[in-house]
């Protein structure tokens, strides 16, 4: 199958078309700009300045699915939800309920394993003021399709952080072969949505989960133990013990 007009038959191939990609002008300039200017906290580092793929096994039984990468985050150690607040609080909550070999995410090479479980995002490169338009997001949503499709046989359970993350997810999730309900299920966190497969197969279990965000974690919207145990059911749903 292509995507973009490029074949694509296996997650290897996939991330490595992902990290070429050049679509969406105003994201390649930003996602640039931010790895040539730099934080003065990582002025020493060398950015990753490209789009970030997926990042786990390609026989994942379970999906994590956020919005898009951190400028100073997945932007800066091309890995999805690495070096920020964010990933401080969704790789710990991993760990606890052992979908992930250590607590922390610091680097690529850095040990870090995922058991079971990938992560991925509608839009693979940092959007200004974390905002990215809703045609970056169509623009990119062949790349999440295709990454579903190719997960489909092992896939049972996905998380997904944050409504907009919800919103792009459930059209893709359509693309890639499962039946979602109209009107579309509305985002909440602790919903959990069966979606039938297309053709016969085990059905997709779909978990919202509230964003780990910086804003959303220091105001107390959700906290590790709230993300734990969206975590844990997902984990059980997915077959995953």
């Amino acid at each position: 199958m292509t995507v973009h007009g490029q074949e694509v038959d296996d997650l290897k191939a996939l991330d490595e078309l992902v990290i070429g990609c050049r679509a969406c002008p105003r994201l390649v300039a930003w996602r640039e700009e931010v790895a040539r200017v730099k934080r003065a906290a990582f002025r020493d580092e060398e950015y990753w300045g490209r789009p970030v793929p997926g990042f786990g096994p390609p026989d994942a039984a379970l999906a994590i699915v956020g919005l898009a990468p951190a400028a100073h985050g997945a932007n800066r150690t091309g890995r999805m939800f690495t070096g920020d607040r964010s990933g401080d609080v969704l790789y710990a909550a991993m760990h606890a309920v052992g979908l992930a070999s250590q607590p922390t995410a610091v680097r690529i090479g850095d040990g870090l394993e995922l058991y079971g479980t990938r992560l991925a995002a509608p839009v693979r490169c940092a959007p200004p003021d974390n905002k990215p338009t809703p045609a970056e997001r169509d623009t990119c949503r062949p790349w999440l399709a295709r990454e579903l499709e190719l997960l489909r046989p092992t896939l049972r359970a996905v998380v997904v952080l944050g409504g907009f993350g919800w919103q792009a997810l459930l059209p893709v999730l359509a693309e890639a072969g499962w039946q979602v309900p109209r009107p579309r299920p509305k985002f909440g966190h602790g919903v959990r949505v069966t979606l039938p497969a297309d053709e016969g197969g085990p059905p997709l279990e779909v978990f919202g989960c509230y964003h780990v965000s910086q804003r959303n974690t220091s105001t107390g919207l959700v906290t590790p133990a709230m993300v734990e145990d969206v975590l844990h059911t997902a984990k059980a749903a997915a077959g995953l013990g």
